[in-house]
């Protein structure tokens, strides 16, 4: 690491300093930057249109690099947002089980249990059949699974490039 104090060149270790005038330091740092532009201004434009490719390049990557970071942290909270999910299904079906246990329970004091468990039987099945039939109708509705709004909205998106481009 090297600095100027007062006129004199030192390297950050302590050392001696290593002679120059506050106007000879001034004049080198001058004469760097005129050498570094036109060191730039030698360059060809085929160097620049490189670097710059190899630049855009380098931003795709760690942009793509991001993305799949990004997509691994919201997988690992969606698996274990599904594995709750899941698990309150289960826990949802056993409670609903118990309670269907609870009418068939009840209906026994007043009916043979045969009988209760008929009747709550048949209602649990008339229930799962017309839910059946709505949801029946509603995969109707949404097949194909095609994102029919947004491909036409891409396609107008295109439409408008390639008009843009032929002006």
């Amino acid at each position: 690491m090297t600095h100027t104090t007062e006129g004199m060149r030192h390297d950050g270790d302590g050392r001696q300093p290593r002679g120059g005038s506050a106007h000879a330091l001034a004049s080198h740092h001058r004469s760097t930057e005129v050498r570094g532009v036109s060191e730039e201004a030698d360059r060809t434009v085929a160097q620049l249109v490189t670097d710059m490719s190899d630049q855009v390049s380098r931003l795709i990557r760690d942009e793509m690099r991001l993305a799949s970071e990004e997509m691994r942290s919201k997988g690992k909270r969606a698996g274990l947002g599904a594995g709750l999910a899941g698990a309150a299904g289960v826990i949802a079906f056993l409670g609903g089980a118990t309670l269907v246990a609870c009418v068939v329970l009840a209906l026994a004091l007043v009916l043979p249990a045969w009988a209760s468990a008929l009747i709550v039987g048949a209602a649990l099945l008339a229930a799962a059949s017309m839910l059946a039939l709505v949801g029946r109708a509603q995969l109707k509705r949404a097949t194909p699974p095609v994102p029919r709004e947004a491909m036409s909205g891409l396609e107008r998106d295109v439409e408008t490039v390639k008009e843009g481009t032929r002006r």
